[in-house]
């Protein structure tokens, strides 16, 4: 069989024709037992991808899937390891219909795709993951360990001295003969956990094809680190959009993709002659780069009970509740604003959004120490901020004369003049 090569056809008949212990690595997304049909239009060639996720009975979809199972593990070399895409629906199924073929003791991970993508979901909570099943067709598969970065709570100078277990069992700082803690070996990081975050393919991204259960390049270069080095031979034995090739290809490893639709290998094809991924900002630069919002503006926020918005000039937040079917927005002055230059971009970005009320936290006065109230339309509300309220009560506390009297303060009498 010749590698570096898109198929059509069925991939139990052609794995049949491959020799045994040939593959390093195997990954599938099969149809999933959605009893849906795909379809999707994409967005750039205006071609339309269908395909069925239906069956008459679980029974049918597991015998579709053991006999090519079964072959998929022929292939596959001692060494070798399969991780098979599935979601809610069958992966139980799944799960043990490969302790069957590959040994419930070859069972190495569920992984858990962990994604943000909003839905109008029926009844019950929304569905964000997916399931990848991660066996080895023996004990003795390759395994490449990628570390993470440690999480902001973690106190990095403690992981880094060296630990041992003292007479009751427990953890303790290992000291020298002169007192003094024992530094440990250098750390890479944390092992790569069986959740990975990584971000659903955004509708506008430059790799999106318009496959209907395309998955990202990030995910399955991922999976290629993990258990495949240069050179070794990948295998996809539905290979949809073509996402595992590419990656293949990209990362400079032989593959091999299969595909029963003719318009699948075309799309592979097309997909390998010019290598395009997106890189996620998320993953990227952390969560933090979404954010423009202070501590600040976020405690104020958490008082509203306010849905915060990030990377809007004129808006900050959301009322959680709508008045009258539409929404509250709140913009909360920046340091470096005047109150008209805040009032305006509030003014321009609720009317945007139909903002049936604007709030408008004022943080500080401005230099001439006032505003005009008349520039104010009727649906801006504006409040002034703790800290700016204490500022302005502190200015009137502070001991003065007024009108030829002395502002006194006490637990007693109160504020007098």
């Amino acid at each position: 069989m010749k590698e570096n090569n898109v198929i059509q056809g069925d991939c139990l008949d052609i794995l049949g024709e491959i020799e045994e212990n040939k593959a390093d690595m195997i990954y599938l997304d099969p149809p999933f037992f959605t009893q849906e049909k795909q379809k999707l239009v994409s967005s750039k060639t205006n071609k339309e991808y269908i395909f069925n996720d239906t069956w008459n009975s679980m029974d049918e979809y597991l015998s579709y899937m053991e006999v090519r199972l079964i072959q998929c593990r022929r292939v596959l070399k001692k060494t070798g390891s399969i991780f098979v895409h599935c979601d809610r629906n069958a992966s139980h199924y799944l799960k043990v219909l490969l302790d069957k073929i590959f040994g419930s003791s070859n069972f190495q991970s569920e992984i858990i795709w962990s994604y943000k993508r909003w839905s109008n979901s029926k009844k019950g909570l929304l569905n964000n993951h997916q399931v990848i099943l991660f066996y080895s067709k023996t004990s003795n598969f390759k395994f490449n360990r990628i570390y993470t970065d440690y999480s902001e709570t973690t106190n990095i100078d403690q992981i880094l001295q060296e630990r041992v277990r003292n007479e009751k069992g427990k953890a303790v700082y290992k000291y020298n003969a002169d007192g003094d803690i024992v530094i440990g070996q250098s750390k890479k990081g944390v092992p790569l956990s069986d959740v990975w975050e990584i971000p659903y393919l955004n509708p506008k991204a430059k790799e999106r094809v318009g496959y209907p259960t395309q998955k990202p390049i990030l995910l399955l270069e991922q999976i290629l680190r993990l258990v495949t080095d240069e050179g070794d031979f990948v295998i996809d034995p539905f290979a949809g959009s073509g996402t595992t090739v590419v990656a293949a290809k990209m990362l400079k490893r032989k593959y091999l993709g299969i595909d029963i639709l003719p318009g699948a290998v075309e799309l592979t094809e097309h997909r390998l002659e010019s290598l395009i991924k997106t890189e996620s900002v998320l993953l990227k630069k952390g969560k933090k780069a979404y954010q423009n919002l202070s501590d600040f503006q976020m405690d104020i926020l958490k008082h509203f009970q306010a849905v915060p918005v990030q990377r809007n000039s004129g808006i900050d937040g959301f009322l959680k509740e709508y008045i009258d079917g539409q929404p509250v927005s709140i913009k909360i002055q920046k340091e470096d604003e005047s109150f008209e230059d805040a009032l305006s971009k509030m003014i321009k970005a609720g009317t945007i959004k139909k903002c049936c009320f604007m709030v408008l936290v004022r943080t500080h006065m401005d230099e001439q120490r006032k505003f005009l109230y008349h520039n104010v339309p009727e649906n801006v509300i504006v409040i002034d901020s703790y800290e700016l309220q204490n500022e302005l009560l502190l200015e009137k506390l502070h001991l003065q004369t007024y009108s030829g009297k002395i502002c006194v303060f006490s637990k007693e009498r109160g504020m007098s003049l």
